[in-house]
């Protein structure tokens, strides 16, 4: 565990030294090739464990795979426009809160991936688990800062399943039957995870219980709850919302709300 703290540490001091010397360039996500690469690591690293997992991650640090150039956002930044603060966290569903014990929840994670994976409660549970600490932001004006989950990373679970360089966007599949999609660089943001407890107690089923997505850069509502199937699809997919005229991305600070 140690070990693999101190890779992740390493990852984290990649990311931000590369985006920093990329953010006066901010370019759309969906106009960034997956292939862009930076330039050469450095000829010495730290020591890390042999892994499958460590190693995929190694080559997307030098590939500079899913980077969109985003930067953290702190004071009056912090919160995008049209929002305000709320210390409460609404509840917002489809009417239906599936109810699904430990035993009977499993996750599918498929599509346009080299190593389909399903796993049952246990078997998710002894994936590598993070914790993060994370604003939330919805589409009907409410913000809330300083949200502490535990749960996989979704980089971690990419480096498992490792999509294939045809795998351009991911479609969430909940057990309410709701559905959502992003483009992968926003899946891979380095704040995104598949939650499964919220300030240190598990997810209520009220809040997408036993596992959540949170994507906290975009509107809350691509964060799907009771998540029961990730898909890697080549091209995009439109979910729940987004024929229903909500937009297909929605970032915040730019109050992509709606379709055109």
């Amino acid at each position: 565990m140690r070990a693999y703290k101190a890779a992740r540490a390493t990852h984290a001091r990649m990311d931000h030294d590369w985006e920093t010397r990329r953010c006066a360039a901010v370019r759309p996500v969906r106009e960034r090739a997956m292939t862009d690469v930076r330039p050469d690591a450095p000829e010495t690293a730290p020591d890390l464990p042999e892994s499958k997992l460590t190693a995929t991650k190694q080559k997307w640090a030098r590939e500079g795979r899913f980077l969109t150039g985003r930067v953290a956002r702190t004071g009056e930044d912090r919160l995008p426009p049209g929002q305000h603060l709320v210390k409460d966290w609404p509840v917002l569903d489809l009417g239906l809160q599936p109810e699904v014990p430990l035993n009977a929840w499993a996750l599918d994670v498929d599509g346009l991936v080299a190593h389909p994976a399903h796993w049952d409660w246990s078997a998710f549970k002894a994936q590598p688990q993070s914790d993060l600490v994370t604003d939330i932001h919805c589409v009907t004006t409410w913000s809330r800062y300083d949200n502490r989950w535990d749960g996989l990373l979704t980089r971690d679970l990419m480096a498992m399943v490792e999509p294939l360089p045809s795998a351009r966007f991911v479609v969430m599949h909940s057990y309410d039957g709701y559905t959502t999609n992003v483009p992968i660089e926003d899946f891979a943001a380095e704040d995104a995870l598949l939650a499964h407890s919220w300030e240190g107690q598990p997810l209520t089923r009220a809040h997408g219980g036993p596992v959540r997505v949170v994507i906290p850069h975009l509107y809350f509502w691509k964060s799907a709850k009771w998540v029961k199937r990730i898909e890697f699809i080549p091209a995009d997919r439109l979910g729940f919302w987004e024929v229903r005229g909500y937009h297909e991305r929605g970032d915040p600070w730019t109050e992509q709300r709606y379709s055109e």
